[in-house]
C-alpha cells in the first residue's frame, strides 16, 4: 500500500519512503509546560496520534518522540526576555520544576481523556542538557555559530553562503532582516536574522546550567534538535508539529541539523493548521481562549453545554489535518449527534440479522477506508465512509439489505479497527461522559416501563411512552433481539 502524505518542505505530496525499510521514526514538538493545555495543544496531540495508529496498522514499527519543553522557550518565542516557565513559576510562587510537573500531569490527564497514545519516548529538554551542548558545540566547529558576551548565536548570513536559508517557511533573508523586531540584546547578534542556541541567564535565574560558555539556559530550537538525535539519528523520516511552528521554530531546527551535520535531518515535515474559534485566531487578549478542562465541563462563557473528550476528537477528526478548523458550540453538537450515530449502528452489528446471502461488498467497504487514509491522513473522507456504511447498517436492521454470518463478523472488525483503532474514537460505554450515563439510564427506564405496560395490554400508555421519546429525538424500534433506540438528529 503507497501511503501519501504532504511534505512541507517541497510543498507537494509524496510517498512515504522510510529511511528504513519496515520502520518509522516520528519526532513531535510537545507542549511547553507552564499553563494549562487548550484546543491548540489537542489538534496536534489527534492529528499525530492517528498518523502514529495509522503506521502501526498498515506494518511498521514506529518509535514516536513527543518532547516536552521545560526550560528554554522565552517569552514572545524570542531570543530576549524571560523564560515563560520561570516567568509562571514566579507567579505562583513555586520551584519552575515544582510547576512543570503540575502541568504536565494535567497535560497527561487531557492526553488520556481524548484517548491520545502516549509517544514511545517523551523526553524533557532539562534532562537533555549535555546533548544540546554537544551538538552546539558541533555547529560552532563547523564554523556556523559565534559566542558573544556570554551567549551562542547561529549565524544565519554565513550558513546562507553554503545552504538555503527559509526553505521550510518560505522566507527570505533579505525579508527576514527587514522585518526582524527591536529587542533587547539584538546588539550581540552579528545580524538580526541570527537566533539563541545558547543564552547567557542573570545571576537571580532559577534555572540555569554550565556550559563552556558561562553559566545559561539553551535555546528553543536547539533542544529539539538534540532530543531528535539521541533517539531517531541524524537522519530519521517525519517531523511533525502545529503550521505555528514552522518559523521561526521548524526553521531553525532544519537549518541547526544541517549545521551540525552536513545533511537535511528530517525527510518529511508535517504540519496541521491551526484552531480558530467562531472565525476568529484563539487568544488570552480575545477572550476566547478555552482550555480542555473548560470544554469537558463546560465551565467557560462561550460555552452553551459540556462536551466529551470523544466529541472533541470527533470534532477535530472531521476535518483534514491541513485544513481550517473553526471552533463553535453548534459545530461541536453537530460532532455530538454524529458520533452518536456512528457509536450506536457499531454497537448494532453483532444484532443483525443473518442471512444466507449477502448484499453488502466488505472488501470495497475497507479498500475506500484504506484509501482515504493513505491519501494523507484524510479523515473526513473516510469519515464520510463510514457513515455510508452506517446507512448500510440501518438498511441491514431494517431487512432492506441481507448479509452472512461470516461477513457480519468481518464488518463489525473493519469498523472496530478504523474507528476504535486507527480513529481512536471509544465506544459509548468508555465515553466518560457522565451526562450520557444518566440519560441512557433514563431511556432504559421508559423501556422498561413500556414493556411492562404491553405486557398488561395497557396499549395506550405504551404508545404514549413511544411517541414522547420520539417528541424528544429517541426513536425506538422493535426487533427480535429487544427494543433498540436512537437519537434522531
Amino acid at each position: 500500500m503507497e501511503f501519501k502524505i504532504y511534505n512541507t518542505l517541497k510543498r507537494k505530496i509524496e510517498v512515504f519512503k522510510p529511511i528504513n525499510e519496515g520502520y518509522a521514526g516520528l519526532y513531535v514538538c510537545g507542549p511547553t509546560v507552564y499553563g494549562n493545555a487548550h484546543l491548540g495543544h489537542a489538534r496536534p496531540a489527534i492529528t499525530f496520534d492517528v498518523l502514529f495508529r495509522f503506521l502501526k496498522n498498515i506494518g511498521y514499527k514506529v518509535r514516536y518522540v513527543r518532547n516536552i519543553t521545560d526550560v528554554g522557550h522565552l517569552m514572545n518565542d524570542s531570543d530576549d526576555g524571560e523564560d515563560k516557565v520561570e516567568q509562571k513559576a514566579k507567579l505562583e510562587q513555586l520551584e519552575p520544576m515544582e510547576l512543570t510537573q503540575i502541568f504536565i500531569y494535567r497535560y497527561h490527564k487531557n492526553m488520556e481523556q481524548l484517548n491520545v497514545l502516549p509517544p514511545s519516548i517523551e523526553p524533557r529538554a532539562s534532562g537533555h542538557i549535555p546533548e544540546q551542548i554537544e551538538l552546539l558545540e558541533q555547529i560552532i566547529k563547523n564554523g556556523f555559530a559565534y559566542e558573544s558576551n556570554g551567549s551562542v548565536y547561529f549565524d544565519v548570513i554565513e550558513y546562507a553562503k553554503k545552504y538555503e536559508y527559509g526553505q521550510l517557511s518560505g522566507r527570505k533573508i533579505d525579508e527576514l532582516l527587514q522585518n526582524t523586531r527591536t529587542l533587547d540584546g539584538q546588539e550581540f547578534k552579528r545580524s538580526p536574522s541570527d537566533f539563541a542556541l545558547w543564552k547567557q541567564t542573570k545571576p537571580e535565574h532559577i534555572m540555569k546550567w554550565k556550559s563552556p560558555w558561562g553559566e545559561g539556559v539553551p535555546g528553543w530550537h536547539l533542544e529539539c534538535t538534540a532530543m531528535a538525535t539521541k533517539y531517531l539519528g541524524e537522519e530519521f523520516d517525519i517531523h511533525g508539529g502545529g503550521s505555528d511552528l514552522k518559523f521561526p521554530h521548524h526553521e531553525a531546527e532544519l537549518a541547526q541539523a544541517v549545521a551540525a551535520y552536513g545533511k537535511e535531518q528530517v525527510k518529511y515535515w508535517m504540519h496541521n493548521n491551526m484552531v480558530t474559534i467562531n472565525s476568529q485566531k484563539m487568544g488570552k487578549s480575545l477572550g476566547n481562549f478555552i482550555t480542555l478542562d473548560e470544554i469537558f465541563t463546560g465551565e467557560h462563557s462561550l460555552l452553551e453545554q459540556t462536551y466529551s473528550p470523544m466529541v472533541v476528537r470527533f470534532f477535530i477528526l472531521q476535518a483534514h489535518y491541513r485544513g481550517t478548523l473553526d471552533f463553535s458550540n453548534q459545530a461541536l453538537q453537530a460532532a455530538e449527534k454524529g458520533l452518536e450515530r456512528l457509536l450506536r449502528a457499531v454497537e448494532r452489528i453483532p444484532k443483525l440479522p443473518v442471512s444466507n446471502t449477502s448484499s453488502v461488498d466488505i472488501e470495497k467497504l475497507r479498500e475506500n477506508f484504506y484509501e482515504a487514509m493513505l491519501d494523507d491522513l484524510n479523515t473526513p473522507i473516510l469519515i464520510s465512509h463510514l457513515f455510508d456504511t452506517v446507512r448500510i447498517i440501518n438498511n441491514l436492521a431494517d431487512g432492506k439489505e441481507t448479509i452472512t454470518k461470516p461477513d457480519n463478523d468481518k464488518l463489525l472488525k473493519l469498523m472496530k479497527t478504523f474507528v476504535f483503532e486507527i480513529l481512536g474514537l471509544q465506544p459509548i460505554a468508555q465515553s466518560g461522559n457522565k451526562d450520557r450515563e444518566k440519560i441512557e439510564g433514563l431511556i432504559s427506564i421508559m423501556i422498561q416501563l413500556r414493556s411492562d405496560a404491553k405486557t398488561r395490554k395497557d396499549y395506550e400508555t405504551s404508545d404514549k411512552i413511544r411517541n414522547t421519546l420520539a417528541d424528544m429525538g429517541i426513536i425506538l424500534k422493535d426487533t427480535k433481539e429487544g427494543v433498540e433506540w436512537e437519537i434522531k438528529s
